[in-house]
């Protein structure tokens, strides 16, 4: 990581002057670094972002391998062109909407991380929930298409889920199958209300009250949407254990 003496100003904060201060020092206070929520910014101003993060870590020998990964989350085209302009191999998910650099998630350490999603149309929340707890350096597995119209895929599953340490689960319409997963496995369960579903879905709010009212206990919830939050949420739970006094 590039070094500055006290009291040099930082080019690349620079950079963003009247745009965004970056919290550099997050990985270092809460063991986890800041990431880019693009939606709302333009791409302009995204694209700075990443070329100060880029500037930032700027160093011969590869110092992209050595720093924390830099989430760009909700990207849309003109977001991810304007980050891959400036970092070039960025990885690139458009089904979640997320860029990722470095590209290469850091080596696993904890516990697992499972991430459920009960149908297709959950996918694009799921897998940000996914990319983000691998990302933040979890060892993450993924179970597709469990939803509770069919309860028998989810009891085919039930050795994978009770591997993890924290299990997200993804679900719109009724948004029942948190309370079910969280019947069946000792983890903690992150719920995830998505915006999938009929009109009387309002959007994400009919499964959101209803993973609030889960009868299971050990259930926490999630925003409408909120695939990072709940990424986020499991991988903190799901961390190495603290070393004994």
């Amino acid at each position: 990581m590039t070094t500055m003496r006290e009291g040099t100003p930082d080019p690349a904060d620079a950079m963003l002057a009247g745009l965004a201060e970056l919290d550099h020092d997050r990985a270092a206070r809460r063991g986890y670094p800041e990431a880019v929520y693009c939606e709302g910014k333009t791409a302009a101003q995204v694209g700075a972002i990443a070329a100060a993060v880029r500037e930032r870590y700027a160093e011969p020998g590869d110092a992209a391998s050595r720093v924390p990964a830099t989430l760009f989350t909700r990207a849309d085209d003109g977001h991810a062109k304007a980050v891959l302009a400036e970092l070039p191999d960025a990885r690139h998910d458009t089904e979640a909407r997320l860029l990722a650099w470095p590209p290469a998630p850091p080596p696993a350490t904890g516990g697992k991380v499972t991430v459920v999603c009960a149908g297709t149309s959950d996918l694009p929340v799921a897998r940000e929930a996914l990319l983000t707890a691998g990302y933040l350096g979890r060892e993450t597995e993924f179970v597709a298409d469990v939803g509770v119209a069919g309860l028998h895929r989810v009891l085919g599953k039930l050795d994978l889920l009770r591997s993890a340490r924290a299990v997200v689960v993804v679900a719109g319409m009724d948004g029942a199958l948190p309370s079910v997963v969280a019947g069946l496995v000792a983890a903690p369960v992150v719920a995830v209300p998505t915006s999938v579903g009929y009109g009387a879905a309002f959007g994400g709010l009919a499964p959101l009250l209803a993973m609030l009212n889960a009868c299971a206990p050990g259930v926490a919830v999630v925003n409408i949407d909120n695939g990072y939050g709940a990424g986020h949420l499991a991988a903190q739970i799901a961390a190495p254990f603290p070393a004994g006094p």
